[in-house]
């Protein structure tokens, strides 16, 4: 995990040249079900792929990989300055526990783009299907931020 930030600091110095939050690829850290690293991809104006890999400490304790794709709406929620789209998709994770663990995940949630800085803030709640080992319901809720390139 100390690598992990310490590349991630490295690297938001290192770049000489950002790109808004609504192009590239955005790559930072996600707080709170569960904990860890991001990243985002933009595929289109509306629409991205993003992933974490991560910590969870809810329920059965594991490493887990999800990503999803995501659209984007930019006109439900308005704010004086920069941009705050509410987004939903649809993906999948992985979670190495005791058994480990498939589902479907569904996640919603918002990220304020910050006017001429290259940086989002997002908040997302994402409900989980978990198929194997058993079929079940799981959730994540967390925050985060990323610098884009």
């Amino acid at each position: 995990m100390k690598t992990s930030v310490y590349t991630l600091l490295l690297t938001g110095v290192l770049a000489s040249s950002a790109r808004g939050q609504e192009h590239g690829i955005g790559v930072g850290a996600i707080v709170g079900e569960p904990i860890g690293a991001t990243v985002k991809a933009w595929l289109s104006d509306r629409t991205a792929v993003d992933a974490a890999f991560a910590y969870s400490n809810w329920s059965d304790d594991g490493f887990q990989i999800h990503s999803d794709y995501l659209w984007h709406n930019f006109d439900w929620l308005n704010v004086g300055s920069g941009r705050l789209p509410v987004y939903y998709g649809v993906g999948g994770r992985v979670k190495f526990a005791d058994d480990t663990q498939f589902g479907i995940r569904a996640p919603i949630g918002v990220s304020y783009m910050i006017d001429n800085v290259p940086v989002d803030v997002f908040g997302e709640v994402g409900p989980i299907l978990d198929l194997t080992p058993g079929i079940r319901v799981e959730w994540t809720f967390a925050v985060g931020a990323r610098y884009w390139f």
